[in-house]
């Protein structure tokens, strides 16, 4: 017999009734029923339940055993009685009596358990994230996750991709986040990038002449980390194309992402119509350029309305370039208590308050406004507004007006709120959309411009485009939204050398700097580069969605905490004098 198990803790049925076995595994947890011990042993595959009573030369043994000791048994499979079959397990029909017992790892006492689903402070999971990983939840998050990675390639190679590996130490370049440096021995002061993502590597290959490529790329980032993103290092489905459009693009990652989801999406409905939404309209009616569109509920403009009108402060405010009022409609919040909800909701993303009008059934039968809003605009403006939003008794509307780019952010937090909130999301379903007609420029706080999103990509309309005013300008960017996540984002490069100068140059990056900093990408394209283009799809992100997780660190298996730290390992650490003094750094003291 193998030394240390015959077959594994998910194995054994009742057609096994009656053999001596062999297992090994982790004590899952231990159960005293007068006289008789039984174990739950579990490994990566499942679960057995053993026994052994007075009788068993195993009993003294298995009676001192700890939670999550691992240990070796020798014994015979039983048929449970019938009344005692647990359905829930693929082991549930039978149990082991142990006749041999050897610990093969003790165990201490454990700083958190692995047997249920107590909330631990997530510090101490991370600290503790070996046995983190044994609980179940966890543990199939990981599992699900390198199906879905297997499952992509699998996909990649059938639509005639090839995968291909590019360099981890790299230059730096402008891939909108803050570069991991690393300095070099060999050149004093001169440092190495971590790379944000293989993107120049990429275009380079398609100028090589390989036609599909892809990769399970690491891409490393330094950023303040969000609950959807993490703060060093992530995984991305890369991939680039040569002599293609965007609906191209669009028509091979479709299948892939969308066969992904029925997949593994456990039998929730996946939403085979992509839209593809202006990066403006995205923002208009969602709040987001990521929007979720499970929840129906579109804003509208109603400024209009509110010109000269007898509500002042929306009066006031349109008197003022560039501002507008948004109405976000919420059927069926047609209830004072409701909007002192989102009012308190306001409240709680720094705002005073949000403006209302709902309708409700007059003491006469007819319909009626009311609130404070209602009262100042007038019967005539507010019948109006019902109208072009389409509103109707026992319904209500909420408004926020300015400036859009100041308050389009917490107005389409307030559209997911009142969605949640009146249950017109459409939870437990995937829906996606392809946001596209990205802005190449914008207007920094300093009043400069630079590049809004990916610095590679072709402007619409080629170099004449770029002759006019910059903020203008659109790029053959896209990026695919899932449920107000952003799963994909990509573009059709900027493959001739003359516009790409053009581009950065408006940028405020001279040609001599696009050499210094683009050199190679920028002589490649000297010697016959092909239309090409590409997109990135968050695997980490796709996992989250699909492991209905709403904390990314839940899908990756040794994730850094909120601060950036590895606490199992100890990182980042700080560096000897020995080391300094090989790379011929020195650390400044703290300030």
């Amino acid at each position: 017999m193998h030394a240390y198990r015959s077959h594994t803790c998910g194995d054994l049925t009742a057609a096994h009734a009656g053999e001596t076995v062999r297992l090994s595994g982790w004590v899952h947890r231990v159960r005293d029923h007068g006289g008789v011990l039984f174990v739950d042993l579990r490994d990566h595959y499942g679960m057995t339940q053993v026994l052994a009573d007075s009788d068993s030369p195993a009993f003294a043994a298995m009676d001192k055993l700890r939670a999550e000791t691992v240990i070796r048994i020798d014994g015979r499979v039983k048929l449970r009685d019938a009344s005692l079959i647990n359905p829930k397990l693929p082991t549930g029909e039978i149990e082991v009596y142990a006749t041999d017992l050897e610990v093969l790892g003790p165990s201490d006492e454990l700083p958190l358990p692995v047997f249920g689903d107590q909330e631990y402070p997530e510090e101490t999971r991370l600290a503790y994230r070996f046995l983190d990983l044994r609980r179940e939840s966890l543990h199939n998050n990981i599992m699900l996750r390198s199906q879905v990675i297997r499952s992509i390639r699998n996909r990649m190679w059938d639509q005639g991709f090839t995968e291909f590996q590019t360099p981890i130490i790299t230059a730096s370049s402008p891939e909108g986040a803050r570069d991991f440096l690393v300095p070099s021995r060999l050149h004093p002061g001169k440092f190495y990038a971590l790379p944000q993502a293989p993107q120049q590597f990429k275009q380079l290959i398609m100028v090589a002449g390989f036609d599909k490529y892809f990769q399970i790329a690491p891409c490393f980032r330094d950023e303040d980390p969000r609950a959807d993103r993490s703060p060093t290092d992530f995984y991305q489905l890369d991939l680039e194309m040569s002599f293609v459009d965007q609906e191209d693009v669009f028509a091979a990652i479709q299948p892939v992402i969308q066969g992904l989801f029925e997949e593994f999406g456990n039998g929730r409905p996946v939403d085979a119509n992509w839209p593809r939404i202006p990066y403006a309209e995205a923002l208009l009616k969602y709040g987001s350029d990521k929007p979720d569109l499970r929840n129906p509920i579109e804003m509208q403009v109603v400024s209009d309305h509110f010109r000269g009108s007898g509500f002042g402060i929306f009066a006031k405010l349109l008197e003022q370039e560039g501002t507008e009022v948004r109405a976000i409609p919420a059927p069926t919040g047609g209830s004072r208590k409701f909007a002192d909800r989102m009012n308190a909701f306001a409240q709680r993303e720094g705002l005073p308050g949000m403006g209302y009008i709902f309708w409700r059934k007059a003491e006469d039968g007819s319909t009626e406004a009311a609130g404070p809003i209602a009262k100042a605009l007038g019967a005539e403006p507010t019948e109006a507004i019902r109208q072009q939003l389409g509103l109707g008794e026992g319904d209500a509307v909420f408004f926020l007006g300015g400036k859009p780019e100041q308050f389009e952010a917490v107005a389409g937090r307030a559209r997911n709120e009142i969605g949640r909130e009146l249950g017109l999301t459409q939870e437990n379903q995937f829906k996606f959309a392809w946001i596209v007609d990205f802005p190449m420029y914008e207007k920094t706080d300093d009043g400069r411009i630079d590049f809004s999103h990916n610095p590679f990509s072709m402007p619409q309309g080629g170099l004449d485009a770029l002759n006019g005013d910059p903020l203008q300008v659109k790029g053959y960017q896209y990026d695919l939204a899932c449920n107000g996540y952003e799963l994909i984002s990509g573009a059709i490069r900027n493959h001739k050398p003359e516009i790409m100068f053009k581009a950065f140059e408006l940028a405020g990056y001279p040609a001599s700097e696009v050499e210094k900093r683009f050199g190679g990408m920028v002589k490649a394209f000297r010697y016959g580069a092909p239309p090409h283009g590409g997109c990135a799809a968050g695997i980490d992100r796709i996992v989250m969605l699909l492991a209905d997780e709403v904390n990314i660190r839940q899908v990756i298996m040794f994730p850094m905490n909120q601060r950036a730290e590895d606490l199992m390992m100890g990182a980042p650490s700080e560096p000897t004098n020995e080391q300094l003094r090989d790379l011929r750094l020195r650390v400044l003291p703290k300030e």
